[in-house]
């Protein structure tokens, strides 16, 4: 989103040039409600590019708007006898004028007088005409002009106003009410900073009706994937207004109500009341996502958040926060971000930069942020926080679930895990552990055995007692999106994660896997003593128990093709097939029997646990999946030679992984490289040659081997696995498929989104990427969800306020740690009745209390932190802490004060002459 007068950003819609000559009704009109200074003072002529004129002149005829103009003013309430003697309009054309003026929202009515007498008002643009004409669904597609127009008139008024809005908003707009659970126990707290309030003074006369805002921002297609019918509740007269005038209301009971607001914040949605009536009326209450909202925008674009904070502000208990990062992922202001809880070297504490305010200075346009949906979703300070949730990929939140098992809330750690890795099981037992690499407690001795614990909490999902199936968290009043199709082609780590992700969310996908059971290299790739398959298939279970449907033995491409599922109704394609093939090594021989990939290798033995054996194994390759090879093929009994290109001391296998095949007896060579497989007359293997490696890598860092050709090595064998890379086997996947691969053989797609050059197909995990970490596919899988959802729901942008995942790891050679568990790192018992080569998991889980004394090695470094010039103290960080760690504190009773719109300058004026004398003369920061 660019600046005022960008084109990204566009003051007007290319129809605003209305046919014809200009309708002077509909100017004046026009200038009687507006609240732009320059133009409501004669400074500035409407013309015909001004929204308050093409806008009001798609509302209402000129004799409409010739009534509107003797109404004698906005928001100045007639009775049909006093609009018939002012116009001297006959009664069923008056009425008829009168209801199609509610229709499209030009007026509106109530019965707000002693004799409760139905009386008609001209509304302000906004709150008012603005939102009534985007809440009538027919009349925002006859005309989706108007949803700019509802932007326009959010906006444009206050440009040259915000600046010097006092606290409470001086009867502006909107205004933020806490989470009423927020502020219950707080006994400075008034009746208008509570919902409950407001439900008894409007008892029983309650109407869920559409967000204005999520139907404007998705006429000019950038929509929030919301569903946007029923979250703004009208109250009082207004409920029977959007009920009875074509604006989407439907009455509800005030139980629906509080399910409605209870929804909106387990979204992380801002409750919001109309404040334009002072103390004692509102006409709504809304439930607000800050990627579409107006109201709260006044405060973020023009960093000014007296228009519509409430009187709280979050707090942060440093001692019992863990940087788990919920609080941050759902502030709507990007108030709170990660920092860290340990002290600088030399004692000092971390200080963190605040937001400045118009208060303490000249407040320019430069001050304003026009990407605040970006921004506020930048989720840890420069400066660093935890090394552990920076390392991961997918930013699990550690030290939070590390908290909750030293603590005996296993259930409570597993649902914080799997908000995002929905596989902790299966990562437990094979993650290559990047977050205890990074883990600060490795700069005093060890690092923290975080995946040992995950995996003890992971564990309980292998029992149906204990297992954890979340709750779905979906972004609509009504039902779920199981309507919205979406197919996930392969159920490897990427795709599971996919699906899971799209089910927390209302949506029931459908898997495509052309294997017989899913679960991808998970379930064929990586050997049982490592990751035994009912736990694999116990997280499967899972996902599928959310709604996800798993068709397996089916070949997307072969059985049926895309097009064909688009005919059915798929909306939404995610690729996700892994890389399932192998990679030549070009050396005469290869075609010999006997010779065969790591992939093809691994997925017989680990279907059949045995393998028929003509020979000796020679595996090439030095990574982990070679070392996988090396230790499968021992345990079907065969003598193996592994042999890398790399020494020991850079080959891409950790040391951990060597260890453990030399444990199982094989032999390892270092440095040399293939040159040619030696074959019988009936082409069978008999035995492969190697060449010395001198060099592994050139002096630009790139992969070009150098050997010396005469330094030859011979090894006698029946069988050679090729384990030095992996492809994928796109087959005919993407026939007549507008998705384009690179080099390697991957789809080329965005970066951030996941797409792919054909709009409605998404990639993600090893198709993308090349081969990496079954945590690098979950991860993926997430954001693939993410995107499809933003897809699949209309006019909705892919990017904009999306999670940037850009998290920085504090300085570890900066940090000051006085004191802490000195205990040594727990390490896991093995099984008594382990066997050696066995294919069953030799490795015990840790014990209860293994888990609380590892937990307890934790040095928690990082935390969350306020700044208290930009929280709108909405309280939604409230509802997602789960370790009572962030309160709101009432520090701006002040701001609760609400004002009539009439009498705005009364107090806008006196502020602006105050905050002048207060920048001009106060103490400088």
């Amino acid at each position: 989103m660019g600046a005022k007068g960008d084109p990204n950003y566009p003051l007007r819609p290319e129809i605003a040039n209305v046919d014809g000559p200009m309708r002077e009704p509909v100017a004046k009109l026009g200038k009687l409600v507006t609240d732009r200074i320059p133009i409501k003072l004669g400074l500035q002529k409407i013309t015909k590019d001004d929204p308050e004129y093409w806008a009001v002149a798609r509302l209402c005829t000129d004799e409409e708007a010739e009534l509107a103009l003797k109404f004698g003013g906005i928001r100045k309430p007639k009775t049909f006898a006093q609009l018939k003697k002012i116009s001297g309009i006959e009664d069923t054309k008056l009425q008829e004028m009168l209801d199609h003026m509610s229709y499209t929202g030009l007026i509106e009515w109530n019965y707000e007088n002693p004799q409760h007498e139905k009386q008609y008002v001209l509304p302000m643009f906004v709150p008012g005409s603005g939102e009534f004409s985007n809440m009538n669904k027919d009349l925002i597609e006859e005309h989706p002009e108007l949803g700019m127009f509802f932007e326009h008139m959010t906006r444009l008024p206050l440009e040259k106003v915000t600046k010097i809005v006092p606290p409470g908003g001086a009867g502006i707009g909107m205004h933020v009410i806490p989470v009423e659970k927020a502020i219950a126990m707080n006994n400075e707290a008034i009746g208008v900073e509570k919902i409950s309030h407001w439900l008894d003074k409007y008892e029983g006369k309650y109407a869920k009706s559409p967000c204005s805002c999520r139907r404007s921002r998705k006429t000019y297609d950038e929509g929030c994937g919301d569903d946007e019918e029923g979250w703004c509740i009208a109250v009082g007269d207004m409920a029977d207004y959007v009920v009875e005038t074509n604006k989407g209301g439907v009455y509800i009971t005030r139980e629906e109500a509080m399910d409605i607001f209870k929804r909106a914040e387990d979204n992380g949605f801002v409750h919001q009341i109309t404040n334009i009536d002072g103390e004692n009326k509102i006409f709504a209450i809304c439930n607000c996502n800050v990627n579409v909202c107006y109201a709260l925008r006044t405060s973020l674009l023009f960093n000014t958040p007296n228009l519509s904070r409430s009187a709280y502000v979050a707090h942060v208990d440093s001692a019992k926060c863990v940087a788990c990062g919920r609080c941050v992922e759902f502030c709507p202001a990007g108030a709170l971000k990660l920092g860290q809880k340990l002290c600088k070297k030399d004692g000092s504490a971390v200080s963190y930069p605040k937001h400045d305010l118009p208060w303490d200075r000249k407040w320019s346009e430069d001050d304003w942020d026009w990407d605040y949906r970006d921004h506020n979703r930048i989720e840890a300070h420069r400066s660093g926080t935890a090394p552990c949730k920076t390392a991961c990929p997918a930013h699990i939140a550690v030290q939070g679930y590390l908290k909750m098992a030293a603590e005996g809330r296993y259930t409570d750690a597993l649902a914080l895990i799997k908000k995002n890795n929905p596989l902790p099981a299966i990562c437990g037992h094979i993650c290559n552990r990047r977050c205890e690499d990074a883990c600060t407690r490795g700069t005093i001795d060890e690092a923290v055995a975080i995946d040992e614990v995950k995996k003890f909490i992971a564990m309980h999902d292998l029992n149906s007692e204990t297992r954890y199936i979340p709750k779905k968290v979906i972004p609509r009043v009504d039902g779920d999106f199981s309507k919205d199709k979406v197919a996930i082609i392969g159920a490897g780590p990427a795709g599971l994660s996919c699906a899971y992700y799209l089910a927390e969310k209302g949506y029931q996908p459908t898997i495509f896997e052309k294997n017989e059971k899913p679960g991808g290299m998970l379930v064929y790739g990586i050997p049982s003593y490592k990751l035994e398959k009912d736990i694999i298939q116990a997280e499967i279970d899972i996902i599928k128990e959310m709604g996800v449907e798993i068709k397996t033995g089916i070949e997307v491409g072969k059985d049926i093709t895309i097009d064909a599922l688009r005919k059915q109704g798929y909306k939404a394609f995610y690729l996700a097939i892994g890389a399932q093939g192998g990679r030549s090594i070009q050396v005469s021989g290869e075609d010999g029997q006997g010779v065969v990939s790591a992939v093809d290798f691994l997925k017989e033995i680990n279907a059949t646990e045995s393998y028929v054996l003509k020979g000796d194994v020679v595996v090439v390759g030095g990574g982990n999946v070679a070392i996988d090879c090396s230790r499968d093929g021992r345990r079907v009994g065969a003598h193996v030679t592994q042999v890398s290109l790399e020494t020991r001391d850079i080959m891409p296998a950790s040391e951990e992984e060597v260890e453990e095949a030399l444990e199982d007896g094989v032999k390892m060579c270092f440095g040399w490289g293939p040159k040619e497989i030696l074959k019988n007359e009936n082409n069978e293997v008999t035995g492969i040659v190697f060449k010395k490696c001198l060099s592994v890598k050139d002096e630009s860092g790139s992969f070009n081997p150098q050997y010396d050709e005469d330094d030859t090595m011979t090894i006698p064998c029946g069988h050679v696995v090729l384990a030095v890379g992996q492809s994928i086997v796109w087959g005919d996947l993407l026939k007549g498929e507008n998705v384009e691969l690179d080099r390697r053989g991957c789809v080329v797609a965005n970066k951030e989104t996941y797409q792919t050059s054909q709009p409605d197909m998404f990639a993600g995990g090893d198709v993308y990427t090349g081969p990496k970490f079954a945590i690098d596919a979950i991860a993926a899988g997430k954001e693939g969800a993410i995107s499809i959802h933003r897809f699949v729901q209309p006019h909705t942008s892919l990017t904009i306020g999306r999670n940037k995942n850009d998290y920085v790891e504090l300085d570890k050679e900066n940090i000051l740690v006085e004191s802490y568990d000195n205990g040594k790192r727990q390490v896991p018992a093995k099984k008594a009745n382990a066997k050696p080569l066995s294919f069953r998991d030799y490795q015990e889980v840790f014990t209860e209390e293994q888990v609380k004394k590892e937990a307890a090695r934790c040095l928690s470094c990082g935390k969350t932190v306020v700044d208290e010039n930009h929280c709108v103290g909405c309280g939604i960080c409230t509802t997602k802490c789960e370790f009572d760690a962030i309160h709101l504190e009432r520090d701006h009773p002040e701001c609760s004060t609400m004002r009539k719109s009439e009498d705005k300058m009364r107090y806008i004026l006196p502020y602006a002459a105050k905050q002048a004398i207060h920048i001009k003369f106060g103490k400088k920061k």
